[in-house]
């Protein structure tokens, strides 16, 4: 009996020759792990940091470059910690299906043992919550709240009795922490203040973040559903999810080069013919491994944007 998957046959072939190649060439060392926290959407830590930065240098014409460091390390480790942490738990709860077409996973594959996964991921928490507590100096009780979240969301991603992973919540998940916590964090340890403009940033910069999470949670609907998830994706079907895509995208831009944008964010309708091609991509392009250039396609289009955010605030 012929299995049904939903993909295309060549597709299917890729995956298999894919999977194959990956168990006969494990990496090791350092190689492991860096494939392991996924460094091709580490930028989405990056981005809201240089957009909180910029934003509280315009607003102060200051910048003290401890506390931009030390909120750079925290925001990559709780990221690289949630990344591990996923890795282990998706392996262990048979998220981690052989239909799976994104990059390889290094507890699904043997190539490190369920212990050493957790254990580098409580590292890498361990890490945030000791950056956190010099923050937790610099700005008081919002900072150590905003971290106590961070570091209980992270956890929660994929663990616990109903991980944020498994339901249509982790894109909410992805704006709140990783575009409106992490620049209006980044903001406040600058500035002891916090605005409307530095939220409507922190939602735009996140909201491209999110669309990173939908290219992934878009391109795994069939083994997503074998394993008892109900992403967004699944939820909203896959018409819906290519206008969710979309809007995720497009709309940061014109609410950066809003009115109610912070001054110089209409530099950042520099990016829109990326977000148009991309967008272009997701709505053409046959769920499969070619998703994964659109990720991490996408992710760039983040850093950009916070980069052209930057420059714009700046000058």
């Amino acid at each position: 009996m012929k299995l049904e998957t939903g993909l295309p046959d060549n597709a299917a072939v890729e995956i298999k020759d894919q999977a194959a190649s990956r168990a006969d060439q494990p990496p090791a060392g350092w190689r492991l792990w860096w494939l392991a926290i996924r460094p091709k959407t580490l930028t989405i830590s990056v981005a809201p940091v240089m957009a909180g930065t910029a934003l509280a240098f315009h607003d102060t014409g200051a910048m003290d470059p401890r506390p931009v460091l030390a909120s750079l390390v925290g925001a990559l480790a709780i990221q690289a910690g949630t990344n591990l942490y996923n890795d282990v738990a998706d392996a262990l709860r048979g998220g981690d299906q052989p239909m799976r077409q994104g990059p390889p996973r290094v507890t699904a594959l043997g190539w490190a043992s369920p212990e050493r996964v957790r254990h580098a991921a409580l590292v890498c928490f361990a890490l945030a919550a000791l950056v956190g507590l010099y923050l937790a100096w610099l700005g008081g009780w919002p900072i150590i709240a905003l971290g106590l979240a961070s570091l209980a969301a992270g956890w929660g991603y994929s663990g616990g009795p109903r991980p944020i992973a498994y339901t249509p919540l982790g894109e909410f998940f992805v704006i709140a922490f990783f575009g409106l916590g992490a620049v209006g964090g980044t903001y406040y340890l600058q500035t002891q203040t916090m605005t409307s403009v530095v939220a409507i940033s922190g939602i735009a910069i996140g909201a491209i973040a999110a669309a990173v999470l939908m290219a992934n949670n878009y391109r795994d609907m069939e083994p997503d559903r074998l394993a008892g998830r109900r992403t967004l994706a699944i939820l909203a079907g896959a018409e819906t999810s290519k206008l969710i895509y979309g809007v995720l995208v497009l709309l940061p831009m014109g609410l950066l080069a809003s009115p109610w944008g912070p001054s110089g964010g209409i530099l950042t309708l520099g990016a829109v013919p990326l977000a148009l091609f991309l967008f272009r991509r997701f709505v053409g392009e046959a769920r499969g491994p070619g998703f994964n250039a659109i990720l991490a396609s996408t992710a760039r289009l983040q850093l950009i944007v916070a980069a052209l955010l930057a420059v714009g605030v700046v000058l």
